[in-house]
């Protein structure tokens, strides 16, 4: 388990108190609150606090995740609004989203600012050395981009340490900036991460107070090369110098252990529980998919045996949703007791007969709760790079199916079994353990997807699904896309419709060079 636990609310509160300037998304995603009180000079960690918390928010939550990536990458399937599984997602989501995590990359550029600028660079030093506190936003700024970037193709781009004219976004004077190529976004994102990973001081604090993501600058410096890592595995053979940036990274250190993973604990209360618990709150409508628990089961994939992490992620036939969320069921450790939520099936009462109590398996309490850990980054893909990069090596590929085992909570003897009996490393191993330690982040699951084409056994529109009950006399069911020309999972989102209205003759251009303004444009490293 990840062992830092991170105490979020308290830093949230004196944060807004204190001003922050930062935007953050309303319930019905369309309207965009502005604070008020906002501050020139706010505390630098409770600016960054902010902005990691309202970046996961938007990300992890029961709509840019729970109704697109999760059931896309099939860790999760919807009880009751399955065209969105089928792809057709709701065009106000991912507008809301490009537009919050541009705000939150302002927040982190003004930590920036706020430790280069002689007026305030010796007050903010009394909250961490300066250096580490750039290295930390440069981060963090370079995550959203990639975020952004897999996403939707070009983008409009800020670079800290290049001042390429093509790179105009976080200017609030230029309403209408340019989207910088994907090639250029991606060379400059990995030359960030190195020069953030080169001036931090691994023997000093990130941050004296508030610091809820590190703790000192050797953690971070690991997560930055790791996070650079995780990007030219990606870029290799598109983007030049990617892989140097391979060999740079982990000659400069990535992470070791289960301690380096980066995650963001939310707190046991009503006031800052995790986004999944807040979907959860009022509504039953996220299950486990079946194609993932057919996976844990043994019955797909290359692996015949039974994944012990089934028992953490998934919840026992016949339990009710008040039960995980009160945590009162009884575990099971018998994989009959357990059957995912069939993916993409029909929506006239299907999903609803599919989905009763009893015949469909919904998440467990260890997900659905207040308390979750949401992660950045973690060590057990970190091992499965290196095996990749190493040819499939056996050692990376068994320590990071040990490190997620681990992480969850997986009980030791279990542990000892499953690996006994694994499957040895090939790139379909590999990549397919790397996608069940994956679990609950989809948007690196959906870029591998696309990258690597694995795991080679995700139901595709035209494909034949199976009921866990039969329906009217039928057993089988065809997955279709609601998205014509989508006869695999989307290769990216719509630009949003804001910016076709907005910035109209730059939408266009960046619409002409990825290939058109489609949910099936590969970006430049999707290989699959």
């Amino acid at each position: 388990m990840i062992n830092k636990s991170i105490k979020i609310g308290k830093y949230i509160l004196f944060a807004t108190v204190l001003g922050v300037s930062a935007t953050s998304c309303t319930g019905d995603f369309d309207d965009i609150n502005t604070n008020p009180n906002s501050t020139d000079n706010p505390t630098s960690f409770g600016l960054f606090n902010y902005a990691n918390k309202a970046f996961m928010d938007n990300t992890r939550d029961g709509f840019t995740s729970g109704r697109m990536t999760l059931p896309w990458v099939q860790y999760s399937a919807q009880r009751n609004y399955t065209e969105e599984d089928k792809y057709q997602y709701r065009l106000t989501v991912a507008n809301s989203m490009w537009t919050n995590l541009y705000a939150y990359a302002m927040d982190y550029k003004k930590i920036i600012e706020l430790n280069t600028d002689p007026k305030t660079a010796t007050q903010q030093s009394t909250y961490g050395p300066n250096v580490n506190q750039i290295a930390a936003s440069r981060a963090m700024l370079a995550n959203i981009f990639i975020t952004l970037a897999d996403s939707f193709g070009d983008i409009p781009y800020y670079s800290y340490g290049t001042k390429d004219p093509d790179f105009q976004a976080l200017d609030q004077n230029n309403i209408t900036p340019k989207f910088a190529s994907q090639a250029k976004v991606y060379a400059d994102i990995l030359k960030e991460l190195k020069q953030a990973s080169d001036m931090i001081k691994t023997n000093d604090v990130v941050f004296t107070n508030g610091d809820v993501l590190f703790g000192d600058g050797l953690k971070l410096k690991r997560f930055v090369n790791s996070l650079r890592l995780r990007l030219a595995v990606r870029l290799k053979g598109v983007v030049p110098g990617a892989e140097t940036a391979i060999q740079e990274s982990i000659a400069s250190g990535v992470m070791q252990s289960n301690d380096d993973t980066v995650g963001l604990t939310y707190e046991d209360t009503d006031g800052n529980p995790s986004p999944m618990w807040t979907a959860n709150l009022t509504r039953n409508d996220f299950a486990i998919n079946k194609t993932f628990v057919e996976l844990l089961k043994g019955n797909k994939g290359p692996f015949a045996k039974t994944d012990p992490r089934l028992f953490q992620w998934a919840a026992p036939l016949g339990v009710t949703q008040s039960q995980v969320k009160n945590g009162t069921y009884t575990e099971s450790t018998d994989p009959a007791d357990y059957a995912g939520m069939p993916y993409g099936v029909p929506t006239n009462g299907i999903a609803a007969n599919q989905s009763a109590i009893g015949r469909s398996s919904l998440f467990s309490k260890n997900i659905v709760k207040k308390a979750y850990t949401e992660v950045y980054m973690e060590y057990a893909e970190v091992e499965f790079l290196l095996s990749e990069v190493n040819g499939w090596d056996q050692t990376h590929y068994e320590n990071g199916v040990e490190a997620s085992m681990e992480r969850w909570g997986v009980p030791a003897a279990q542990i000892t079994t499953y690996m006994a009996g694994l499957a040895p490393a090939s790139k379909e191993t590999v990549l397919t353990q790397k996608y069940i330690a994956l679990f609950g982040q989809p948007y690196e699951a959906w870029s591998d997807y696309r990258r690597t084409g694995y795991p080679n056994f995700l139901l595709l529109p035209g494909q034949t699904g199976t009921y866990n009950t039969a329906v009217n006399g039928a057993t089988t069911y065809t997955f279709n896309s609601l998205i014509s020309g989508l006869t695999d999972l989307p290769t990216r989102f719509y630009y949003p419709t804001q910016v076709q209205t907005l910035n109209k003759a730059n939408w266009e251009s960046a619409s002409t060079s990825i290939g058109g303004d489609q949910m099936n444009t590969k970006l430049i490293w999707d290989k699959n």
